[in-house]
């Protein structure tokens, strides 16, 4: 399944302004002046986002890790991330930007399974995965994290989600066909952007 959507062009912005690309997302230094334009909480959807499917209706759970560590749903199928997830957490980890997710699944139990088995639980400090309005999950993580939406970036493919959540003023990033590296780095050049203002 393809999703399509549209960002800055890579190299849009000048790196004297955006030097995560010279430190290529990997380190951190406390004098580094993009450190104060990162976001405080990134928030990330699941389904067509971090892995190439719905958890509710193209996999069926439970899942298991099978001896050669390949993560497969009660048919034996294999499961997959979209290949750059667990560096793009690996990253965000090493800039200091904790990570949430937000999905809207009913599969509640498979999805926190599948984020178990897929080794990413570590990487997120909270995890809102149930039905319902995406706005709600956002309200719950400011209760929780104490970080202003404008202090947030999201990431999500589905443009209903996107469109809802950037009313409340967070930084809101259309997926293509799956989180990427260079999704990513355009996020955080979007999301500094409108730290600096117009």
């Amino acid at each position: 399944m393809s999703r399509q959507g549209g960002f800055l062009p890579a190299g849009a912005l000048p790196d004297t302004l955006w030097p995560w690309r010279k430190l290529r997302l990997g380190a951190r230094s406390v004098r580094d002046p993009v450190m104060a334009r990162l976001p405080k909480l990134s928030v990330f959807d699941l389904d067509y986002t971090l892995w190439p499917f719905w958890v509710d209706t193209h996999v069926d759970p439970p899942c298991h890790r099978s001896g050669d560590g390949t993560v497969r749903d009660s048919r034996g199928r294999t499961i997959r991330l979209y290949p750059d997830v667990p560096e793009i957490l690996e990253r965000l980890l090493g800039l200091g930007v904790p990570v949430a997710a937000a999905s809207r699944t009913g599969e509640i139990e498979g999805a926190n399974q599948l984020l178990e088995l897929f080794d990413l639980v570590r990487y997120f400090v909270h995890r809102e995965i149930y039905p319902g309005s995406k706005v709600t999950h956002f309200q719950r993580l400011q209760q929780k994290t104490g970080v202003p939406f404008s202090q947030m970036i999201f990431f999500d493919d589905e443009k209903r989600n996107i469109v809802d959540v950037s009313k409340l003023g967070v930084t809101c990033v259309h997926v293509q066909n799956g989180m990427n590296l260079q999704t990513l780095t355009q996020g955080l050049e979007t999301f500094a952007k409108a730290q600096v203002g117009p």
